[in-house]
């Protein structure tokens, strides 16, 4: 290794107190930078996938309710084997009339007038569907979950938007 020789002088330095190569980056020059550059405007990415359709709101008034059957349990979901016989389906059915726009939420206070078990503050609703596979079994899908008082991310999801299908039960665990 080389020992510095003082008998030469230091470097000349160009522009200020850094090295040279640093002062030309800071002040600009050859190679160096010349402030904030602007590019060109970027387009707008285009979305992913076909456009999602728009859904057209339900009237009410005009559009004919369905028929949802409602099976509330206490503590758990009933089991798939309960539902196996059509015509001897879980007790305590409730049947309500609604509209495939019908939220969580409103399915939640209509549980809520018909089970006092439901009325609880801190009651905890499980929403899950039972239908028949391509097989002709039984499948029990989770759907989402609601407060009895509090509002919860499931509350506006819609039986529309969960892909309930007429003929489906509805199964509601409360915690």
């Amino acid at each position: 290794m080389a020992a510095y020789d003082r008998s030469l002088p230091p470097p000349p330095r160009e522009y200020g107190r850094g090295p040279p190569a640093f002062d030309r980056l800071q002040r600009g020059g050859p190679g160096g930078y010349s402030g904030p550059q602007t590019a060109a405007p970027v387009p707008p990415m285009a979305p992913a996938g076909p456009p999602i359709p728009t859904i057209p709101p339900i009237d009410r008034e005009k559009t004919c309710p369905l028929l949802l059957r409602v099976f509330p349990a206490i503590n758990g979901h009933h089991r798939l084997d309960d539902y196996q016989t059509r015509g001897q389906e879980p007790a305590g059915e409730v049947q309500v009339y609604t509209w495939p726009d019908a939220t969580l939420r409103e399915l939640t206070d209509l549980v809520k007038e018909v089970k006092s078990e439901a009325r609880r503050t801190t009651a905890k609703f499980e929403f899950a569907f039972v239908y028949p596979d391509r097989r002709g079994r039984n499948v029990l899908r989770q759907v989402g979950a609601t407060h009895s008082t509090r509002p919860s991310d499931d509350d506006l999801k819609t039986l529309r938007e969960l892909n309930f299908q007429t003929g489906d039960f509805l199964d509601v665990a409360i915690f």
